[in-house]
C-alpha cells in the first residue's frame, strides 16, 4: 500500500508541475486515469452560434433525485482552455449523483470583458430552458468555476444584468462554487490582462464589486499556497458575503497551489486534498435529497 500510495503522489507531482506548463496533455492524463462507466455524455452541443459556444452534457447512470445541475466553468487565463480536458471533474461529480455541463467560451486575443462572461451567461441560460435535455427533473442549477472560470461563474452569479440580458432569471441560479478564483485582482500589474480587462470597466469586472443581499448562497476554496491567484481574493469576497448576511462557506487549505486545486478533484487523486469533498458537502447541504433514493436517467429499473 504504501508504494501505490508513494506512486500516486509520484503521479501527482509530475501531473501538478506538467499543468503549470500546459493545460492539454496533464489533464487527459487525469481523464483517462478517471473512471467514465458510471456516466453518458453528448458532446458539443451548441447553446450560440459561434464556434467557441458549445457545451458538454454528463449524466451520470444514477442520479440522486433532486441533485442539482453543476454548470462548471474551466480556467486558463481567460485566453485558453477546452472543455474536453475537463471531463475528470464531470466524472467525479457525475459519481456524487448530479448531472455536470461543462461549456467552452470564447477567449482572448478573440474577445476581452465582458464578452466571455456574456458566453458564460448564455450557456447557463440554455441550461435553465433547455432542462428537458440536461435532467430528467427540475433541479436547482449551480455555478462553479476554477481560476478564470471562477471569474466567470462568479460574474454571472452576483451581477443579474448578465442573465437578464438573456432573458433568464438570476434567482433561478441555486447557488455559486469558486475554487482559486479571481474575484478582487486590482490593480494589474504589466502583462496582457491590461488588455484583457479594458481600464474603463476593469472596475465592472471584480466580481466583489457585484455582490449583494440576495447574492447566491456561496462555497469557496482557496489553496494557501496559491502563487498564481493570491488567497485573500478569497477571504476578502468572503467578508462581502458575510457582512451581507449571505450564506458562505470558506475553504482555505494548507500547502496546496493553484493547479492542485483543479487536480484534487478528479477521483485519482482526491486523496491530495479536501476539494471534491467539501464540494459534495456544499452541494447536499443546500439540496434536498432523497435519502437513499435514486432514479436511472437512461432507463427503467
Amino acid at each position: 500500500m504504501h508504494s501505490a500510495h508513494s506512486k500516486s503522489t509520484y503521479l501527482l507531482l509530475v501531473i501538478v508541475a506538467a499543468l503549470s506548463a500546459s493545460a492539454c496533455s496533464p489533464l487527459q492524463t487525469i481523464n483517462v486515469l478517471s473512471p467514465s462507466a458510471h456516466y453518458s455524455s453528448d458532446s458539443d452541443i451548441a447553446y450560440g452560434s459561434l464556434p467557441r459556444q458549445m457545451l458538454d452534457i454528463y449524466t451520470p447512470q444514477q442520479a440522486k433525485l433532486g441533485a442539482p445541475v453543476v454548470v462548471f466553468f474551466y480556467g486558463g487565463g481567460w485566453d485558453n482552455g477546452d472543455k474536453h480536458d475537463y471531463e475528470f471533474v464531470a466524472s467525479s461529480l457525475a459519481e456524487a449523483g448530479y448531472t455536470v455541463v461543462i461549456p467552452d467560451y470564447r477567449v482572448y486575443p478573440d474577445v476581452v470583458f465582458p464578452e466571455f462572461v456574456e458566453d458564460g451567461a448564455l450557456a447557463v441560460a440554455w441550461v435553465l430552458s433547455n432542462s428537458e435535455l440536461v435532467s430528467t427533473d427540475q433541479t436547482p442549477v449551480y455555478l462553479m468555476g476554477h481560476s478564470a472560470g471562477a471569474h466567470i461563474a462568479a460574474m454571472v452569479s452576483y451581477d443579474p444584468h448578465y442573465l437578464n440580458d438573456q432573458a433568464a432569471d438570476p434567482a433561478a441560479i441555486a447557488g455559486f462554487i469558486g475554487l482559486s478564483g479571481p474575484y478582487d485582482f486590482l490593480p494589474l500589474g504589466p502583462s496582457y490582462l491590461r488588455e484583457v480587462f479594458p481600464e474603463d470597466i476593469r472596475d465592472d469586472s471584480q466580481p466583489i464589486n457585484h455582490v449583494t443581499k440576495t447574492s447566491p448562497p456561496t462555497l469557496l476554496v482557496h489553496g494557501l499556497d496559491d502563487k498564481l491567484v493570491e488567497s485573500g481574493n478569497s477571504t476578502r469576497l468572503e467578508k462581502k458575503l458575510s457582512e451581507l448576511g449571505v450564506p458562505v462557506t470558506l475553504h482555505l487549505y494548507e500547502d496546496i497551489g493553484h493547479a492542485r486545486v483543479a487536480v484534487a478533484l478528479s477521483q485519482p487523486f482526491e486523496f491530495t486534498g479536501d476539494v471534491l469533498k467539501d464540494t459534495i458537502a456544499f452541494l447536499d447541504a443546500r439540496t434536498e435529497l432523497s435519502d437513499g433514493e435514486s432514479h436511472n436517467s437512461s432507463s427503467p429499473d
